[in-house]
C-alpha cells in the first residue's frame, strides 16, 4: 500500500470512527497531501509509511520554517504524529518515526490591546440614532467589559445574562460554563438595547442580526471592524483584541493573575492546575477595584 493510499485510509478513518468536523478533516487532509507531496519528490510515487524515518521528517520540516509559521508548522507535525498513530494501531508500521522529532517552540507573540483612550473612543462609536447603534454599543461594551470569545458572546441567549445581579453565564470551549461579572456601563447598554428591540422577535438569543436571527461571528467581526474604522485611532483590530484588552486592563489594575485566568474561562489542564478556587464574591471584589469601566462614573 503507497502513502498516498495509507493518507487516504487515515482519512476516512478520521470521518467514520473518529466522526471529526468537516473543518477538522480538511485541515489534516491538507497537512498530509502536503507531506505526501514532499515524500514522493524524495522517495519517488511508490513510497509508503515505512519509508519514512525521522531523518525525513526532520528534513520536511526544516524546508517548511523557512516560510511557514512555527505553530502552522506544530499543526502540520500534529497531524503527522496522529497519522503514524493510526499506522501504529493497525500493525502496518513497527514505531512512529514522528516521535522522535520535537515539536517547534511556539513565537511569544504578545497580543494587541488597546489603552483606556482608544477603548473609550471604541465604545462611544455607535451612536444612538443608527439603526443598529444600541446593538453595536451593547455587543462592543459586553465583549471588553467581560472578556468574552465572540463565539460566547453570539451564543449568549436572554435568560443568561442576570441585569439584577450584574452577572452573565457563559458557556466556554468544551462547553465549560462560568459566570462572569458585567460592568454597570454595559449591563446599560444591553438594557437600551433590549428596549429597543422589544419582543417582537421569535428568539431567545441575546444579540440579533439584520434579518432577526442569531448573530453570527463573522457580523460581530464586521461590527467591530466598522467602528474601528470610523474612529480611525489604531490599527485594524478583531472582536478577540477586545478579550486581550480586558484582560491587560483588569491586570494594569492590579488584578490577580488567577482570577483573570478565572474570569478568562482559560480551561487546560496545565493552566488550571496551578490556580486556586475563586469564589463569585471574590471576582465580583476584584471586578470592582480592577475593571476600569465597572462603575459608571
Amino acid at each position: 500500500m503507497t502513502l498516498h493510499q495509507q493518507i487516504q485510509q487515515f482519512s476516512t478513518y478520521l470521518q467514520t470512527e473518529r466522526d471529526v468536523s468537516l473543518h477538522t478533516l480538511a485541515a489534516y487532509n491538507s497537512d498530509l497531501a502536503q507531506f505526501l507531496t514532499f515524500v514522493v519528490s524524495e522517495k519517488g510515487d511508490a513510497a509508503s509509511a515505512q519509508d519514512v524515518d525521522h531523518l525525513l521528517l526532520r528534513r520536511y520540516l526544516a524546508g517548511l520554517s523557512k516560510n511557514t509559521k512555527k505553530s502552522s508548522i506544530g499543526r502540520k507535525l500534529a497531524a503527522i504524529r496522529s497519522f503514524f498513530r493510526f499506522l501504529l494501531r493497525r500493525g502496518i508500521i513497527i514505531k512512529n518515526p514522528a516521535e522522535l522529532v520535537a515539536t517547534p517552540k511556539k513565537e511569544q507573540k504578545l497580543p494587541f490591546h488597546l489603552d483606556i483612550d482608544q477603548t473609550t473612543a471604541l465604545m462611544e462609536a455607535p451612536e444612538d440614532e443608527e439603526k443598529y447603534g444600541l446593538r453595536d454599543r451593547a455587543i462592543l461594551e459586553l465583549l471588553y467589559s467581560s472578556g468574552l470569545r465572540v463565539s460566547e458572546l453570539t451564543g449568549l441567549d436572554i435568560g443568561e445574562l442576570d441585569l439584577a445581579t450584574g452577572m452573565v453565564r457563559v458557556s466556554g470551549k468544551g462547553g465549560k460554563e462560568r459566570i462572569v461579572p458585567v460592568g454597570s456601563r454595559a449591563l446599560l447598554a444591553v438594557q437600551e438595547y433590549l428596549s429597543e428591540r422589544g419582543n417582537d422577535a421569535d428568539t431567545k438569543a441575546l444579540f440579533l442580526n439584520t434579518r432577526g436571527g442569531r448573530i453570527n461571528r463573522r457580523s460581530v467581526a464586521r461590527i467591530v471592524d466598522a467602528h474601528v474604522l470610523r474612529i480611525a485611532a489604531f490599527k485594524r483590530i478583531s472582536p478577540h483584541t477586545l478579550r486581550h484588552t480586558f484582560a491587560t486592563h483588569m491586570l494594569e489594575g492590579g488584578a490577580d493573575l488567577r482570577v483573570i485566568q478565572e474570569l478568562l474561562g482559560h480551561a487546560s489542564l496545565s493552566t488550571t492546575q496551578k490556580y486556586t478556587h475563586v469564589t463569585i464574591d471574590r471576582l465580583m471584589e476584584v471586578y470592582d477595584k480592577a475593571h476600569p469601566k465597572a462603575h459608571t462614573k
